[in-house]
């Protein structure tokens, strides 16, 4: 998307997966900022190239902890100085900011607003034209209809970094006496360009987290806040160290070899794991015995590091026709890089050398029978779920194959993406008697006329 800030031209990028936006700012002269760069930076690179930009400043307004930061990168290709919180401790070179620091951009200025409560060290850019703000990049502080999770860095500090990212103690009341919700009351944080989408991964914001930005006072808006936080990737665990350290320098393409049956015989039986990320229709024509089934689409990174450890040997099963790049980069956004290739022919390659394929049932929504498992986010499982059906977050079912149903079960999600990978899930844990629900609970509800259950 592209707008205009004090006279310059502004692009957002926005990553539809993690939910995390980047932006570009045009400083004149061919030099550009970039705010919360990816690792992975196509997006960033096609409007840059297109008009000639290389970028001069890349700004990270705090140490991710769902994506690596692309700043090291730009340092390296286009000889970017590196903007960042001095309180970060990260471990390679950058200009160290703290609350109130300035930077001339050259006709613009950026001021650092300390914002905890996402992060401890997290920072918002002020932008200035002389003495004028013209706008605020808020990096996490606040997302849309929301302000970011506040427990990433443990449970025993989640309330602590609510309370810091309170804008304000109390709300305060306007010039006519009328009340200002706790966003209304700090002016320096007004002319927003947020992060992302929120806390929930799969669906669109919560009323409770559209209300959050309007909350009366302090406790109100700390209580719905925690109240909307729901399950994160495993992999959120350990980014932002990887961010302090600083991410490797790409220095070529990524690729994906070709392996031949054999070999992927050979990775299996060393602990490699096989994803599966073509459509769900052909994943349930025949997989391979203990694939991991992740159809590729805008959540396959977030899925496949909240299902697999990173060290994990991983080897791809995929259709001609999808783009190995956005298979790799993904992967490398989110600092997997023990991707060892992809099986040569794909699942026909591996009938033909003998090899056996698991087969999935698809069903219709008018005709679920037998066990219902529920593998949807907690939050949209109470909005309507099918009578009777058991519920396992996705992100939970590895650990929690053992209170899975064991008779012939029908697994469901909202369409059926998160469903075949649960299936996968259980088909890898042994159960054989699996099938999947294409479509969602409100499929079901119309197919069958039978009203859904609310609540947990």
């Amino acid at each position: 998307m592209r707008t205009t800030v004090a006279g310059v031209d502004l692009e957002t990028m926005v990553d539809p997966g993690l939910g995390n936006s980047c932006y570009l700012l045009d400083l004149g002269g061919g030099r550009a900022l970039a705010v919360d760069p990816p690792r992975d930076l196509r997006a960033l690179r096609l409007p840059a190239n297109r008009r000639g930009l290389t970028v001069a400043f890349a700004a990270d307004t705090h140490l991710h902890a769902d994506f690596l930061t692309g700043a090291r990168q730009l340092a390296a290709t286009d000889s970017a100085t590196i903007l960042a919180s001095a309180a970060g401790g990260r471990a390679f070179e950058h200009h160290g900011l703290a609350d109130g620091d300035e930077i001339d951009l050259g006709g613009l200025t950026l001021r650092a607003v300390a914002t905890p409560g996402h992060t401890d060290e997290h920072l918002s850019f002020l932008l200035l034209d002389g003495a004028q703000p013209v706008g605020v990049f808020t990096g996490g502080s606040l997302i849309v209809g929301s302000a970011a999770r506040t427990d990433l860095l443990g449970a025993e500090r989640t309330e602590e970094l609510a309370r810091a990212a309170v804008p304000l103690a109390a709300p305060t009341r306007d010039a006519a006496g009328r009340h200002r919700g706790v966003a209304d009351s700090r002016r320096r944080l007004v002319l927003l360009r947020p992060a992302g989408r929120g806390p929930n991964l799969d669906d669109q914001p919560r009323e409770d987290q559209q209300r959050l930005l309007a909350a009366p006072d302090e406790d109100t808006f700390v209580h719905q806040l925690l109240s909307s936080l729901g399950t994160y990737p495993a992999y959120f665990r350990g980014l932002s160290e990887e961010n302090r350290r600083g991410p490797d320098v790409v220095t070529a393409e990524p690729v994906l070899p070709a392996l031949d049956v054999d070999a992927v015989r050979r990775l299996l039986a060393d602990s490699a794991v096989v994803v599966d990320v073509r459509p769900v229709g052909d994943i349930a024509t025949g997989h391979l015995p203990g694939a991991v089934a992740i159809p590729l689409r805008d959540q396959f990174a977030t899925w496949l590091g909240w299902l697999l450890d990173p060290a994990t040997p991983v080897v791809i099963v995929r259709n001609p026709d999808q783009d190995p790049a956005e298979i790799l980069w993904p992967a490398l956004n989110i600092a997997f890089e023990a991707i060892a290739g992809e099986l040569r022919g794909g699942v026909a390659a591996w009938r033909e050398a003998g090899g056996e394929v698991v087969c999935t049932r698809l069903v219709r929504p008018g005709d679920v029978h037998g066990a219902v498992l529920d593998v949807r986010q907690a939050a949209e499982y109470e909005t309507g779920h099918l009578p009777g059906s058991v519920h396992i977050e996705l992100g939970d079912l590895s650990d929690s194959i053992g209170t899975a149903p064991g008779r012939p079960t029908v697994v469901m999600c909202g369409h059926g993406e998160r469903a075949m990978t649960g299936a996968s899930l259980l088909q890898r844990a042994g159960h054989r008697d699996v099938a999947v629900l294409v479509g969602g609970a409100q499929d079901w509800a119309d197919a069958t006329g039978q009203p859904l259950k609310d609540g947990s």
